[in-house]
């Protein structure tokens, strides 16, 4: 069975003017109703979807409405206990290295929406909780927003190494190596608080050799130019002397009034076990973005192919 990126949900790097990301834990008070519940939502959500899209259109405007919604290892357990599983998907339990750590948090389903109009974003997620709001909580529900062009909140353009849409299938989603889960993709979402009156009292020079690139062109420094631990060094990856790459994207979010601003790291990836070297390496090198940073979540989702959805919504999934 070939990769087809038609198949796969949104899990390219698009950032979005207007972002939602919802993480929600199932009740459990009735296996048989929740399970019942999920079907409905996995045939509703792509309704959803497909009429916002034609809703928010005019003229020629592409609405720009992307959904990716998942679910984590203990929900999988719970929600189809006979079915199988992706090879790769476990329960994140967080992660240690030198002074630094990556905790794990709660969350069974997971949502990250992005369009070009908040009211599209407001209304999809209004309409998914129509058909998920009696059998779950809200763990966490965090807005974020495009950054200028595109930069992340520390002002540095956001996911220059990031495969280029051309070449993006090959690093976002499985492939014929566990066929049954064939163009699904590996979530990891992480929300970060940044001390910002650190940063921003850094000169910009320093900042460079943090990040490991110029500000403003975002061209990349001399590795001598570089702190030994800039985030472009910790965060890279090779394996048999081969770069390994994600679909990653670093959302800013903030409420500037009470100083809380951070970044929420959404990765998509066709193996986890990448993301989670390159997590492990942040924290074994003290990437420097750790030094100013409080990590305050992070767990791990699957997000099913269209026709792993249709299989749920129909039931022949079990």
């Amino acid at each position: 069975m070939p990769v087809n990126v038609r198949d796969a949900q949104d899990v390219w790097k698009d950032v979005g003017e207007h972002v939602q990301f919802t993480v929600l834990k199932l009740k459990r008070e009735n296996p048989v109703a929740d399970r019942a519940a999920i079907r409905e939502f996995a045939d509703r959500s792509q309704a959803i979807i497909r009429s916002l899209r034609i809703r928010d259109s005019h003229l020629a405007a592409d609405s720009g409405l992307k959904v990716a919604f998942g679910f984590s290892n203990n929900a999988w357990d719970y929600l189809f206990p006979n079915a199988p599983k992706p090879k790769e998907l476990e329960t994140y339990t967080g992660l240690t290295g030198g002074q630094y750590e990556m905790p794990a948090t709660p969350g069974d389903i997971f949502f990250h929406i992005r369009a070009n109009n908040e009211a599209v974003v407001y209304e999809a997620q209004t309409q998914f909780r129509r058909f998920l709001s009696d059998i779950t909580d809200v763990v966490d529900e965090t807005k974020g927003f495009r950054y200028f062009e595109g930069r992340a909140i520390i002002g540095f353009i956001d996911g220059t190494e990031a495969p280029a849409v051309e070449d993006a299938a090959d690093y976002a989603i499985v492939g014929d190596e566990d066929p049954q889960f064939i163009n699904g993709s590996y979530a990891f979402a992480q929300k970060w608080h940044h001390n910002m009156d650190f940063w921003e009292h850094l000169k910009t020079e320093e900042q460079e050799k943090a990040v490991g690139r110029e500000k403003f062109t975002d061209l990349e420094l001399d590795d001598d130019d570089k702190y030994h631990n800039a985030h472009n060094v910790s965060s890279k990856i090779e394996v048999d002397g081969e770069e390994q790459k994600i679909i990653r994207m670093n959302v800013p979010y903030s409420d500037p009034a009470s100083g809380n601003t951070g970044t929420y790291f959404m990765g998509y990836s066709r193996h986890w076990k990448v993301t989670k070297l390159m997590l492990q390496q942040m924290l074994d090198t003290s990437d420097f973005l750790l030094t100013f940073s409080s990590i305050l979540s992070g767990q791990l989702f699957f997000i099913p192919s269209r026709k792993l959805l249709e299989q749920i919504a129909d039931g022949s999934f079990e």
